[in-house]
């Protein structure tokens, strides 16, 4: 039995992510939403938050992990859009754990 993915899974998604820059917009959601731009993608980050919101509030459990999966997804896409690399957020997070945050 394999082992379930850990937080290295959204490195890996990430790296696809970013490789679909240059795919055709036709064949690849993620290229469609890349070549629409970060206001597209950031109104996709703010719908699939506000699903999210509902699942948790209103929803199962099942619900809660499946919207989550999708804001985690529409976020790194926002990330390569804007050419934010996963590193400097997770270097920001590390800089808050230190402190009394």
């Amino acid at each position: 039995m394999a082992a379930a993915p850990g937080p290295e899974i959204l490195d890996q998604l990430f790296a696809v992510i970013d490789s679909r820059r240059d795919a055709d917009p036709a064949q690849s959601w993620t290229a469609r939403l890349l070549a629409e731009g970060p206001p597209k993608v950031a109104q996709k980050v703010g719908e699939e938050a506000t699903e999210t919101v509902v699942a948790a509030l209103a929803q199962s459990h099942e619900e809660l992990v499946a919207e989550s999966a999708d804001l985690l997804y529409h976020l790194l896409v926002l990330w390569a859009a804007k050419q934010v690399q996963p590193a400097e957020v997770y270097a920001e997070l590390a800089r808050r754990r230190g402190g009394d945050n």
